[in-house]
């Protein structure tokens, strides 16, 4: 399972959706998507621009997590 933690990080530096869109230039919905852990997949690029806005790295936005069997 893949698990972000965008609104964490987004709610530790008090950044709202609207900021980072202006930040990164990219669309709202697309950061409300990964925000709400409702999308199926992001771009490399996506990442890069969230990366560098937030200043943190990408294993702190995305985690890997083995699914119990």
């Amino acid at each position: 399972m893949i698990k972000v933690h965008l609104s964490r990080i987004m709610g530790e530096k008090r950044i709202n959706i609207a900021d980072l869109s202006r930040l990164t230039g990219l669309h709202r919905n697309g950061i409300a998507k990964l925000y709400n852990e409702e999308t199926d997949g992001v771009k490399f690029n996506t990442l890069n621009r969230i990366c560098e806005a937030l200043d943190c790295e990408i294993q702190d936005i995305i985690e890997f997590i083995k699914d119990e069997k």
